[in-house]
């Protein structure tokens, strides 16, 4: 479904400095992503390019955008990283072509897997940042679904750069405010934003925690969540893979719902809500809660501060616990019966996303129709 502000914007560079963009794949598609990469690989503003590639299509549009930026004159680094399973001899081609092609190419960082979905964009008028929960995958970016972050936000900016800068030179140890970066950071994060809706339940305050994810099998945090749970913090999840955490058997996991979509699309995004006592706070991000992603990879979570997209993570959760026609109830059994909510209604959430967006579309240009017929009435 195309995106009428991308459709209607010279330069989607503008267009990000001035309001915070999302994709959300396949829904929306990823030529939107190449686009940026090959006005990107033009603009006499922009002076470098910084990507971490994880995975990569079989005739990369990614990697044929940053060789024209490179070809160009701009300053190309990409973090390849040569132990995607599955992918170890793909990526060893790519990063070959993009080596000969001029192009600086880091294998990763010694220890540590890199996982996160980064760019950043250096131009004289003023970076801009794209973080993802997915690969810069075309073929993937059609089957998976997932969220990229576009934004020219300064203090996230800055972080995401601050991250390239540790992946080049790993003996750096810099903070982040805005980010959530493992391994350093990500599983204390956690813990403490799981432990403030606990510490909210507990004193009346609004406590529920929202999230949308592959795998949940980390010990720890599965402890808290049973903590916060038992406290009263209402926590609602979306879990397609590996689920060890258990509902409904004790009074630890009363207030813990859990499911599983299993739909045309493969579920991939990773998206937090936090109530943080009704001032709600929102992370998308490429980790899930398993130990290698929290202690053993470098991976992003990202707050999201505009409003139209926290709008569109809610809504993404609230669909996916509606659903009764793809949605399995994850509880430990194994019996993975269909979530019975209103059965009188079928409702699928992917196909009422795609509806949804498509409304959207409609109707904004149905209103950019009336805005120009209203401009051009002779006065």
């Amino acid at each position: 479904i195309p995106i009428r502000a991308f459709e209607e914007s010279i330069s989607l560079i503008t267009l990000i400095r001035k309001k915070d963009q999302y994709l959300h794949f396949p829904y929306h598609s990823f030529d939107n992503f190449i686009r940026l990469l090959r006005e990107s690989a033009i603009n006499p503003e922009v002076k470098a390019i910084k990507i971490s590639i994880y995975r990569l299509a079989k005739n990369s549009k990614v990697i044929k955008a940053l060789i024209c930026a490179a070809m160009n004159g701009k300053k190309v680094t990409a973090i390849v990283e040569l132990l995607a399973r599955f992918d170890e001899s793909s990526n060893i081609n790519w990063a070959t072509k993009m080596q000969d092609a001029g192009i600086k190419v880091i294998l990763g960082v010694e220890g540590l897997k890199v996982h996160s979905k980064l760019a950043h964009i250096t131009a004289r008028k003023g970076n801009i940042a794209c973080i993802g929960t997915g690969n810069f995958h075309e073929g993937t970016a059609s089957v998976y679904t997932d969220f990229t972050l576009m934004t020219a936000h300064r203090p996230i900016v800055d972080e995401v750069e601050s991250v390239f800068d540790f992946l080049e030179q790993p003996y750096l140890n810099p903070t982040f405010k805005q980010l959530i970066v493992a391994p350093q950071y990500l599983r204390k994060k956690l813990i403490s934003l799981i432990k403030i809706e606990t510490d909210n339940a507990r004193q009346g305050k609004p406590a529920y925690i929202f999230c949308k994810i592959n795998h949940i099998v980390d010990e720890k945090i599965i402890e808290k969540l049973y903590q916060a749970s038992n406290a009263g913090v209402v926590i609602k999840l979306l879990v397609r893979g590996n689920c060890s955490l258990i509902t409904g058997i004790s009074k630890q996991s009363e207030n813990i719902q859990a499911f599983g979509i299993i739909d045309r699309y493969l579920e991939h995004c990773r998206v937090l809500i936090f109530a943080n006592g009704g001032d709600e706070r929102y992370f998308m991000g490429s980790a899930d809660w398993m130990q290698r992603n929290l202690d053993n990879r470098v991976e992003v979570y990202t707050p999201v501060y505009d409003p139209d997209l926290q709008k569109q993570l809610k809504t993404v959760i609230e669909y996916g616990l509606k659903d009764n026609v793809k949605a399995r109830i994850v509880d430990g059994s194994g019996k993975n019966t269909i979530n019975e909510l209103n059965q009188h209604t079928p409702f699928r959430s992917q196909d009422e996303l795609y509806k949804l967006y498509k409304k959207e579309y409609e109707t904004c240009f149905v209103e950019t129709e009336k805005s120009e017929i209203i401009n051009n009435i002779p006065k």
